[in-house]
């Protein structure tokens, strides 16, 4: 067996000094433990077409990631066509010659595939899936399949359906709060003719316009074997990798050489400013510069500099803006590292009634000061970190956003070096106070900057055009390069068997209890130096009462704002030094305290866990702020179309009862709520006898039993108080409640009912069968309302399972004008589910999904901690998740469609149309579903 990791002593030399000065530095923290740096171990070569192909063996869980690179993205685009490289992107997933039309999903949802994804940013576009080890030639088959046929497979419907997609997925961002000013900003970053001027998603009249002719163009030109590189990473065995490979992808010409993009990104000499008017309930700054490109000498300190001005809880601006003068609700700093140069920015949203000329004077005091004078170096490590531990951490994963086969492709488009990591994490820790000051100090100049001011106004977008004709006759066409070798590909048109199953059992935790009763639940995974952990208890929002709604989440909000024996700064300050975030939370089910860290550090993240959870201090100045915080976003809450429509929609199911109360609250509970209330509920709802530590990662259980005994048994063996939840209230019957929101270019139409517990005997039966109507990309709602109508971006359907009950829901975000035709056609699709029982192939395709995912539930220590603390909080054996696929297996066709009639009901539900009420209420009106009612954005009831 190849191990997943080595691990590299010489690299590991220069980052333990780093983490020790850290650990060292904050005298009321454990020490950190000698640490190795993982060395990620891959395998390259190229195909004789061009293909370059990486791979990473690691055999602890039966799966395995595929991750193509194509290296085209707007950084391409010809003038008149922006977003047409993301367009292209969901062409791709529209069907190819041998795969057949909109199968893609079905065959890898079908096979247990997850992470099933395809994105642009401005310099690549990716296509990524995990399936499970024995389905690796089917993903092969997939990929290769629209690689070289996908041109067959086209034709002018389906791309005037995947417009419409596209320019629903623009108007959900035009819906969203604040994204026109983001827009804005490049626009200003930029010249107009760059590629990075215009946004990833590209103009609705440039999405529009796009030809069918463009599409093959695109595919022939860019979409070639030599212009990629695709990543494996998991369960395989190489040499027979290497031949489906061959099998798959050589046959496959080699296409014509791409040129290199020659743009030059001007420097930006005087600073620019504008002001975007949205429909947003607070003004929030953006200050933005340009910084060097990705990989590029001061990327890296740059990187760090950003972080140190604004990135977390312990930033200079978080604390001087949110938590000392209490002028703004967030604070958030990040690098958008790209080729033709990154983009520093920071978003600060007011507080209301604060100028954002008093948040740009802070920006720019604090940026002069790191200019003058540099970071400390407690900031400097801190920062240093941070990074490691991200880099680290993001290596849990084989697949996805940051996993494994995404970061050996991105080193290899920019670098030409897979194996980069070491010497990544490398350049962060040479950083030097005097180099991140030289990185201020030239890079982040008042005179080099743009500042756009987005402020509560009429939202104003692009209208919309009219359709182009359909002339292609403006593209010349490539030589098509496939015609010379699909006669010979016949073999293609079967989708290939899976392979041997990899015999793999779910894990069974290892438990044991303290004396004074606080259970412990571990899952041990050696693979990587990294753990998570959490302290659950069940103190959820369940025992919220209308008088004090949000006093639950109040509470545990709290936790980590400040404790007996650290403030609220030093809190942040020692998170940051073992390079974690500490977070505490509550939902309706539970309460808890959580973060993930490298395992040198796992007595510090105890340490920190034992005392938030134990030694609160509820400070008075501490509860006013987060009181003051809660109150705003529970405000902005209303520019959300989603969040409104779980506030409305929930409130108007339930009513009073605590399903109905969101555990934010809402103002009149936040405001009503003193510090002995929350200080009473904690004593009632936080001890030992009825909460968990959850574990899960680099540690053994003796180290586990010595730390849990030394830091969590002088926790107080006090009684928690059980909360019994009241019954649900009895179904409403069948109507319609408009939430207005003028101008918005998307109603957010969603069905709502009442559901199921979470310990439902039949909750594999209700599984499978919400897979069927809308748990998948190939469900049936889903299906009608994006691929077949093109009315949304996408939709769905789920339950939220609570202890005694909890809601069901279904819909989407749809364009305005089609949001009656959209009701309709949600409502006949949770009739059908009624009556038109599943097909043998939904079926097989619904329980497959479920069944082979399962092990990528576990695949990182975050999620393994997830699935302990369900086990926990809804009193689950601990063998639960190891049984749950023979459960999954033996459920019947029978127990299906008996699901869908006991549990879905079409003429009990709430149809929520949160939207523009005069362009909506007239069709909703001629559909007749039932009443209509109008509230506002708390959900009180409005004429």
């Amino acid at each position: 067996m190849t191990p997943l990791f080595a691990f590299k002593k010489i690299a590991a030399a220069t980052l333990l000094c780093g983490l020790a000065s850290v650990s060292m530095a904050a005298a009321d923290l454990p020490a950190a433990k000698p640490l190795k740096l993982p060395e990620l171990k891959y395998e390259k070569y190229t195909l004789p077409n061009g293909l370059v192909i990486l791979t990473h063996e690691d055999h602890r869980l039966p799966l395995v990631a595929i991750d193509l690179w194509y290296h085209v993205g707007p950084l391409n685009e010809r003038a008149g066509r922006t977003g047409f490289a993301h367009l292209f992107e969901h062409m791709m997933f529209e069907g190819s010659e041998h795969v057949g039309e909109k199968a893609h999903f079905k065959y890898l949802e079908g096979a247990g595939a997850t992470d099933i994804n395809g994105t642009t940013d401005f310099d690549r576009t990716n296509y990524f899936e995990t399936l499970p080890s024995n389905q690796l030639e089917l993903g092969l088959w997939l990929e290769s399949d629209r690689m070289g046929f996908l041109l067959e497979g086209l034709d002018r419907i389906k791309l005037t359906n995947q417009r419409d997609v596209v320019r629903n997925e623009r108007r959900q961002g035009e819906g969203t709060p604040y994204a026109l000013a983001d827009e804005q900003a490049y626009h200003l970053l930029f010249p107009h003719e760059h590629p990075y001027y215009a946004s990833v998603i590209g103009s609705h009249a440039d999405i529009e316009a796009a030809r069918i002719n463009d599409i093959r163009d695109f595919h022939q030109h860019f979409y070639t074997p030599n212009n990629a590189s695709i990543a494996i990473a998991g369960d395989f065995d190489p040499a027979k990798l290497k031949a489906l490979l061959t099998k798959y992808f050589g046959p496959i010409p080699q296409g014509p050489a791409v040129e290199p993009v020659t743009v030059k990104t001007p420097p930006i000499t005087a600073q620019k400013r504008a002001t975007v008017t949205d429909s947003v309930q607070l003004p929030r700054l953006s200050v933005a510069w340009l910084t060097p490109p990705v990989f590029t000498p001061g990327d890296a300190e740059t990187d760090l500099l950003v972080h140190i001005l604004g990135g977390g809880k312990a930033s200079r601006l978080y604390r001087k803006l949110v938590y000392e003068q209490q002028v703004a609700q967030t604070v958030t700093c990040n690098l958008n590292a790209l080729k033709l140069g990154s983009i520093a920015d920071c978003d600060i949203t007011a507080k209301p009634g604060v100028s954002l000329d008093t948040l740009e004077a802070a920006v720019w005091k604090e940026v002069a000061s790191l200019q003058s004078e540099g970071p400390t170096q407690a900031e400097l490590d801190r920062a240093r970190t941070v990074d490691v531990t991200a880099k680290i951490t993001g290596l849990q994963r084989l697949g996805g956003f940051g996993g494994v086969a995404d970061t050996l492709d991105r080193y290899n488009q920019f670098l030409d070096d897979p194996g980069y990591l070491p010497k990544d994490i490398a350049r962060y820790q040479a950083a030097t106070i005097a180099s991140v000051k030289q990185a201020a100090t030239q890079y982040l100049g008042k005179d080099q900057s743009v500042v756009v001011n987005c402020v509560p106004g009429k939202k104003i977008v692009d209208d919309v055009p009219r359709s182009p004709d359909n002339t292609d006759a403006d593209v010349k066409l490539t030589a098509p390069y496939t015609a010379q070798f699909e006669d010979q590909q016949n073999w293609r048109k079967t989708a290939p068997t899976p392979g041997p199953t990899t015999a793999f059992h779910l894990p069974v935790p290892k438990t044991f209890t303290l004396a004074n009763g606080l259970q412990v639940y571990l899952l041990e995974d050696h693979s990587l130096p990294v753990y998570s952990a959490a302290v659950v208890t069940r103190a959820g929002s369940e025992s919220d009462t209308p008088a004090k709604a949000g006093l639950a989440g109040f509470t545990a909000r709290l936790l980590t704002e400040g404790t007996t024996q650290r403030s609220a700064t030093t809190l942040a300050d020692n998170a940051e030094q073992i390079g974690t975030t500490l977070t505490s939370a509550a939902d309706v089910d539970s309460a808890n305290a959580s973060l993930s860290a490298l395992s040198n550090n796992t007595e510090a993240g105890l340490d920190l866990l034992s005392d938030v959870i134990e030694h609160p201090a509820f400070a008075p100045e501490e509860v006013e702020r987060i009181r003051k915080q809660r109150l705003v976003a529970i405000l902005q809450e209303g520019d959300q179309p989603v969040a409104s429509v779980l506030r409305v929609g929930f409130r108007t199911l339930y009513g009073d009862h605590p399903y109905g109360i969101r555990s934010i609250g809402n103002t009149d509970g936040i405001k009503s709520i003193t510090h002995d209330d929350i200080a009473t509920f904690w004593a009632a709802h936080y001890g030992p006898k009825d909460s968990a530590l959850v574990l899960a990662g680099d540690v053994n259980e003796s180290e586990v039993k010595h730390l849990a005994d030394k830091y969590f048994a002088p926790w107080s063996a006090s009684a928690a108080t059980a909360t019994t939840v009241p019954p649900a209230p009895a179904p409403p019957g069948l109507k319609v409640v408009i939430v207005d929101k003028p101008g918005a270019p998307q109603t957010a139409l969603y069905a709502i009912g009442l559901g199921l517990p979470r310990t439902t005997p039949d909750y594999p039966a209700v599984m499978i069968m919400n897979n069927v109507l809308g748990g998948l990309f190939a469900s049936r709602i889903n299906m009608n309302l994006r691929e077949e109508h093109g009315y949304t971006y996408g939709a769905s359907s789920g339950f939220m399972m609570y202890r005694t009950g909890g809601p069901f829901y279904s819909g989407a975000q749809v364009r305005t004008d089609v949001t009656a035709p959209a009701a309709k056609q949600l409502m006949l699709e949770l009739n059908r589910i009624r009556t038109e029982p599943p097909t043998e192939a939904e079926l097989k395709l619904a329980k497959d999904s479920l069944l082979h995912s399962l092990p990528g539930d576990f695949e990182t220590t975050k999620a393994s901690v997830g699935g302990l603390r369900q086990i926990f909080i809804y009193s689950l054996p601990t063998d639960y998740f190891a049984k749950l696929p023979a459960r999954f297996e033996a459920v019947t066709p029978a127990e299906v469609s008996k699901a869908a009639q006991t549990d879905v009901h079409p003429d009990q539900l709430i149809l929520m149309a949160v939207g523009d009420r005069a362009k909506i209420e007239p069709s909703l009106k001629e559909l007749n579903l039932g009443p209509i009612e109008y509230r506002d954005t708390t959900g009180n009831p409005i004429k």
